[in-house]
């Protein structure tokens, strides 16, 4: 599956769900906060997407971590909700999931139906990833991660950042840039490639 999401037409046409569509699956975009999961999730998604996010106030300053988010004015404070069609057969449904540590009982509820997970991931917070991580883990869903660009982030090589993040040889790890919907897309795709295998591999002989 090595073709960009098929949205362009059910975007264009207006037409809320393709006959087609035969599979549905729930994704989630996690990571920690300001890592760009809403800009994500509205880059794929070829519906509006649902935003849940509010103006960041001085009330909260002392409960999150903002380090490395100057000029962040807002943040979600449920999810972000959106739909790709990845062909004429699967719809995938995104959930982004807010980045603060107080909403981490909010997100891990996103899990129950979910197939898997992309991590957003930041080289200048590599640190931040390993919690997100952690729960997935904890609640054996699948995930890919996908370094997001930041322009003022600095680059490395892949292995140096899968050793920083201490990943399996076989957990999927790409770089994106959330704002553009093809490498965005393509980072989905990763995933989705990924679940695929994993569910050929340990089905059951019958």
């Amino acid at each position: 599956m090595d073709s960009a999401p098929a949205c362009d037409s059910v975007r264009d046409s207006g037409v809320y769900l393709p006959r087609t569509v035969r599979t549905a699956a729930k994704i989630l975009v996690v990571g920690h906060f300001g890592v760009g999961k809403t800009t994500f999730v509205g880059s794929l998604s070829e519906i509006r997407p649902l935003r849940t996010e509010e103006t960041m106030t001085q009330a909260g300053a002392h409960l999150d971590d903002l380090a490395g988010t100057a000029g962040k004015t807002t943040t979600t404070v449920a999810m972000d909700f959106g739909r790709i069609t990845i062909n004429e057969g699967l719809v995938l449904y995104l959930f982004g999931a807010p980045g603060q540590q107080r909403f981490t009982r909010l997100w891990l509820d996103m899990t129950r139906g979910a197939l898997g997970a992309v991590v957003l991931a930041d080289t200048r917070r590599l640190e931040q990833s390993f919690d997100v991580m952690g729960l997935l883990e904890e609640h054996d869903l699948p995930y890919a991660v996908a370094v997001n660009h930041f322009d003022d982030a600095p680059s490395y090589p892949e292995e140096e950042i899968r050793e920083a993040l201490d990943l399996l040889p076989a957990t999927p790890l790409v770089t994106c840039d959330a704002r553009d919907r093809r490498s965005a897309g393509r980072a989905l795709i990763t995933l989705v490639d990924h679940l695929l295998h994993t569910r050929t591999t340990h089905r059951e002989p019958v």
